[in-house]
């Protein structure tokens, strides 16, 4: 029996193929990088950093080239939106629930409160009013996320907050969803 080398199992069949092997491009002068000059939109961080610098404003026009757009960061991407922090986004989750269950709430009491509100009010004004209080909550959500997207976060919580206290579904409160008028 013969002993296979330790080698084998981390080899594949035809690497010692000589087609195969691809040489690195020898290094040049023109492809090394200038030793403390960064491209544009880089800046130099940690001990030592004050002496390192970026590009002066007559020298860039010598790198632009330099810089390839897929590598080198724009002052667009930069000036971007900012994402939402994490706590904020737990937040609306969790407001979003509150609010789908208020939407349930409004449907199913004033579905039970149907056959005794049309002794007051006429069937068809009955079916608005009822639609109108089912998408009341979606709509004071999508709202309120619309129109404080540059607002401050707190801002936003306290409009939220303000619907919350705003929309609560008071049929199903009162009458619930198995109780009767009495």
């Amino acid at each position: 029996m013969s002993r296979a080398s330790d080698d084998d199992a981390l080899s594949w069949g035809g690497d010692d193929d000589p087609t195969l092997h691809v040489a690195a491009p020898p290094a040049s002068a023109e492809t090394a990088p200038q030793s403390g000059v960064l491209p544009q939109g880089y800046s130099a961080v940690g001990r030592g950093s004050d002496g390192a610098g970026g590009i002066a404003a007559d020298e860039r026009a010598e790198h632009a080239d330099d810089a390839s757009p897929l590598t080198a960061p724009t002052e667009d991407a930069a000036e971007g939106p900012t994402p939402m922090p994490a706590s904020l986004l737990v937040t609306l989750g969790i407001v979003a629930g509150v609010y789908l269950l208020y939407t349930i709430g409004w449907l199913v009491g004033g579905l039970r409160l149907q056959g005794t509100a049309q002794f007051l009010v006429s069937p068809v004004g009955y079916t608005i009013a009822l639609w109108l209080a089912v998408a009341a909550p979606a709509l004071w959500f999508l709202t309120v996320y619309l129109l404080t997207r540059g607002a401050k976060t707190w801002l936003r919580v306290l409009w939220l907050v303000a619907g919350l206290a705003l929309l609560i579904p008071w049929p199903f409160v009162m009458v619930g969803a198995v109780g009767g008028v009495a």
